[in-house]
């Protein structure tokens, strides 16, 4: 008989649905997701990472079982504690009688809520990707490290996103029996070119882009704003003018003014306005090297780097970026380089630029170290625990 699963999540989102799918097709798990932001969600709503209107324009919600709860909060959002205030959660997710629960992140009143309710009841189970990397040395330390202790005490096992991630559970409190490895995954297929079935539509895009076919393209898609880094990876660009190389920037964002108008009149960089989900395995096609050059807070792994490699693509990121020392190997499928050091990712560019021979061979260990990255592996790291 299936284990029955209640998942505990705020919102649908494209780097969940194919795994609650996948989950749902599980021959030992019946999953139920419970949505905590509620039916509002749904609507398109103002994003201040991008700084306009989003509705992602791919279906989140087939394949599996799943329920909007009622949120009261006067102020709903996943941005801050009481944002997130489901008065008949324990009362809903009782009736579905779960064998166990999983709840993605604390930081909700009513998860929290939920955690603390369901201890010693069912086995509580946790997905977080929060790291150590930007935590700095002061008075607030002890605190923190009181009250996380205390919010992990209310879970069974934590499923960790990364090498950081681990780390970061075993400092607040969890023990490495209770740690079970489930890296974060994409869909992969979906960012394959697979019989390059989105190569004549990215190099009719460089066409009309005006990009040279010799020039080595790197690329940088995301939010822009300060976090990400943009404007160390234009700095440095800005000593390849004349180079065989052009620079694609895609997104919208508090740093967009800023960086357009310092960087925007170079002929060998191109800003594109935000792209939707089904749009991005051919804006990946664009370039042969992508870049996440965060610099935090915040920056827990950077999903986008999982993109890239799934398209095939070199990757070069920061050390802010979580999931860099999981996905980049030096010299392999790209190179790390330290955040906001321009210097640096000056050195590691050029290297590129000077051994444009080898990228092939790093494209081609992207797409073979993705394959560990899945969401089949979390699925059997759910399985392996039901």
């Amino acid at each position: 008989m299936k284990k029955r699963l209640a998942i505990i999540t705020t919102h649908p989102i494209q780097y969940n649905a194919p795994f609650f799918k996948l989950l749902a097709q599980s021959k030992k798990v019946q999953p139920k997701v419970f949505y905590t932001w509620g039916e509002t969600v749904l609507q398109s709503k103002f994003d201040p990472g991008f700084k306009k209107e989003i509705e992602w324009d791919i279906p989140l919600l087939e394949g599996y079982e799943y329920e909007f709860l009622e949120n009261v909060s006067k102020k709903q959002g996943s941005h801050h504690y009481k944002g997130i205030n489901n008065p008949q959660i324990i009362k809903k997710i009782r009736e579905w009688q779960p064998d166990a629960l999983l709840v993605y992140g604390y930081k909700f009143q009513s998860h929290l809520k939920a955690m603390r309710h369901f201890k010693n009841k069912i086995p509580v189970w946790f997905r977080g990707d929060s790291t150590l990397l930007d935590e700095k040395k002061n008075g607030k330390n002890f605190i923190k490290n009181v009250l996380l202790k205390w919010v992990y005490s209310n879970i069974d096992i934590a499923f960790y996103a990364g090498t950081n991630n681990k780390e970061y559970f075993l400092k607040y409190g969890l023990k490495n029996r209770q740690l079970v490895k489930a890296f974060h995954a994409i869909d992969n297929e979906r960012f394959q070119n697979t019989n390059g079935r989105f190569t004549t539509q990215a190099q009719e895009w460089k066409n009309t882009l005006k990009i040279s076919p010799d020039a080595l393209v790197f690329l940088y898609a995301g939010k822009l704003e300060q976090k990400k880094g943009v404007e160390t990876l234009l700095k440095a660009f800005m000593d390849f003018s004349n180079e065989p190389c052009h620079l694609v920037i895609v997104g919208n964002g508090p740093e967009e003014r800023n960086v357009k108008t310092k960087y925007g009149k170079a002929d060998n960089v191109t800003f594109l306005d935000f792209q939707n989900q089904k749009m991005m395995p051919v804006i990946y096609q664009l370039c042969d090297v992508f870049v996440l050059p965060s610099i935090g807070l915040g920056e827990t792994w950077g999903l986008a780097i999982n993109e890239a490699m799934a398209a095939g693509k070199a990757i070069v990121a920061s050390d802010k970026c979580g999931g860099a020392i999981d996905l980049v190997t030096n010299g392999g499928n790209g190179y790390i380089f330290n955040a906001g050091n321009t210097e640096d990712l000056v050195v590691i560019m050029k290297k590129i630029l000077d051994e444009r021979n080898k990228i092939k061979s790093m494209q081609e260990n992207s797409l073979k170290k993705i394959e560990e990255f899945c969401f089949e592996n979390m699925v059997t790291a759910i399985e392996s625990i039901v």
